[in-house]
């Protein structure tokens, strides 16, 4: 059984830098992916480059942003549990609360954007409460299995298919409100299927597992403190970049065959291991990438709050009830709308920084935990 080690937990300024990175890079997309509005319509707005955008923000972050978000999620909450751990408090009841409040902010953002993965990170996140007590050893297995791809690799055994006809036909349904449907509508049919959908999706493609995967892997990392600059860390995480870098290469220059669906998400965590050990090697060896990451961590802190903000705007953007952009803007100029985005939400948060420590959804939200 894990018992704390007494250590105190300062604020980890390159996790909110990372948590910026991620939040920004699932806003961008979510932009390239016009929201979830998939049109037969022709778009207006193209350019040659298009596809080569598509298929480079695809590869650096489909799947990894929401990854990243995913660790810093268990190392949120180890941070807290350790806390309490070292005041002879236990946290189980006060996260289980936590996540019922994170449900009802999934809700509200499911809302306004049928993607939201807050409902899933709530539910599936109760799950580090019994986990959080196993010791390393225990831990670290359960960590190796799920990033395995269990329920991939047995279908591979198996020969068993998820038919995903029924995802494409809630797909096809939202998408076609979201062209021509009114606000009310939009939110009505978001309210119905959304969270259904994200669930289909979410195994479909491997992610449900490998965001399990992500939240104990982000719970391990904080007990071994590998986020502060202790010790042997730098070189971990030298020897995790070198490591990550090559089996990246090594799986980019591999056909996945018949594999795919098994070898596919193992690639976006390789991925994801290797911009976040980048990352935090940059942090720690190089004084001026602080500073310039500087910029990312007033993001990242005030995460939920942009998060949230990014599905009112977005969907205000592209939906047919707003600016109806969908049909109107091909995938370079999407992302560039996605970079503006970006930017305003970040002179949002210098503003709302200079008058308070928090974000106003992380100020709620630690609040209400804190009752």
């Amino acid at each position: 059984m894990y018992k704390t080690k007494g250590l105190p937990n300062t604020r980890i300024d390159v996790a909110d830098a990372l948590r910026g990175i991620a939040v920004a890079g699932i806003i961008i997309y979510h932009a390239v992916e016009h929201f979830n509005i998939f049109t037969s319509q022709p778009i207006s707005n193209t350019l040659p480059i298009d596809q080569q955008v598509a298929d480079t923000l695809a590869w650096l972050l489909s799947g990894k942003m929401y990854g990243i978000f995913a660790m810093l999620f268990g190392l949120s909450f180890f941070i807290m549990n350790d806390n309490q751990q070292q005041k002879h408090q236990s946290f189980d009841w006060r996260f289980s609360w936590r996540m019922s409040l994170l449900l009802c902010f999934g809700i509200v953002n499911v809302a306004f954007y049928d993607g939201d993965i807050l409902i899933i990170y709530a539910l599936i996140g109760l799950l580090l409460i019994p986990i959080s007590h196993l010791s390393s050893r225990w831990v670290w297995t359960i960590i190796i299995f799920l990033a395995l791809q269990p329920i991939e690799l047995m279908c591979l055994l198996s020969g068993y298919e998820i038919d995903p006809t029924h995802l494409w036909e809630m797909f096809g349904t939202m998408s076609e409100v979201h062209q021509y449907g009114s606000f009310w509508h939009n939110t009505l049919i978001n309210l119905k299927l959304g969270f259904p959908t994200d669930v289909f999706f979410f195994v479909y493609t491997g992610r449900l597992t490998q965001i399990l995967c992500l939240f104990i892997l982000g719970m391990q990392l904080g007990r071994h403190r590998l986020f502060y600059n202790e010790g042997q860390h730098l070189y971990y995480w030298y020897q995790v970049l070198i490591v990550s870098v090559g089996i990246t290469v090594l799986m980019s220059l591999t056909p996945f065959g018949s594999l795919e669906k098994w070898l596919s998400p193992i690639y976006n965590l390789v991925i994801l291991s290797s911009i976040v050990s980048t990352i935090v090697t940059l942090w720690y060896a190089y004084p001026r990438f602080q500073r310039v990451m500087h910029h990312l961590c007033l993001f990242g802190r005030m995460s939920l709050t942009n998060y949230l903000l990014q599905s009112i705007i977005g969907t205000i953007i592209f939906c047919g009830y707003g600016f109806g952009y969908y049909h109107k803007v091909g995938t370079t100029y999407a992302a560039l709308i996605g970079i503006v985005m970006v930017i305003v939400q970040y002179l949002f948060c210098q503003y709302w920084f200079r008058h308070h420590s928090r974000g106003p959804l992380e100020e709620l939200w630690k609040r209400l935990t804190w009752l």
